[in-house]
């Protein structure tokens, strides 16, 4: 069983989790409560499964103001840069505000291309809900493309991620507090 990201790094180095927790006599007692791994440990593709596949794109020779229009009327603080099928950037509301904005430049004047972030971070349908806030963190990112086979099948945010977190920490408190009462 997979333990929350906090504890998980201490797995395997000494750690006694029943010293930690005496109240908890052991966590494999959580799997025969009924809390599966795939409960407590959500997917980039239980999220995607959750919200929906939308995703939003743009072409790279598209202007900056028509990126921002599509923003608006999706809701959403980035968009894919679309070459046909192939995935060439992504623009958010950051891009704009410190390549446009800041530099005195016009969104209509200016094309996506220009302002892009062409390096674009992506992950698999496989990874964690942890492993993706930490890629997030470290390169201080609010966007993750879900790529899979070379296809871009969604895109979460941040705010997708925290969403998750929350859900499966109550689902840890539920069960715990079943186990504590009996």
């Amino acid at each position: 069983m997979r333990l929350p990201g906090h504890l998980s790094q201490h797995q395997g180095q000494g750690i006694n989790l029943p010293e930690l927790f005496p109240r908890i006599h052991c966590w494999i007692i959580l799997s025969v409560k009924g809390v599966k791994e795939s409960d407590v440990m959500k997917t980039v593709s239980d999220i995607l499964n959750s919200k929906g596949h939308d995703v939003w794109a743009v072409k790279p020779d598209d202007t900056v103001f028509e990126s921002l229009q599509l923003m608006a009327e999706k809701e959403v603080g980035a968009l894919l840069v679309m070459d046909q099928d192939r995935l060439v950037g992504i623009v958010t509301e950051r891009d704009y505000a410190r390549k446009v904005i800041l530099e005195g430049k016009s969104s209509k004047d200016s094309s996506v291309a220009e302002v892009m972030t062409k390096h674009v971070l992506c992950v698999t349908p496989e990874r964690t809900i942890d492993e993706c806030m930490a890629l997030m963190t470290d390169k201080r990112a609010r966007h993750l493309p879900v790529v899979d086979h070379k296809r871009v099948i969604g895109l979460v945010s941040i705010g997708d991620l925290v969403k998750a977190m929350i859900s499966e920490q109550q689902v840890l408190i539920d069960q715990l507090q079943h186990y504590i009462s009996g």
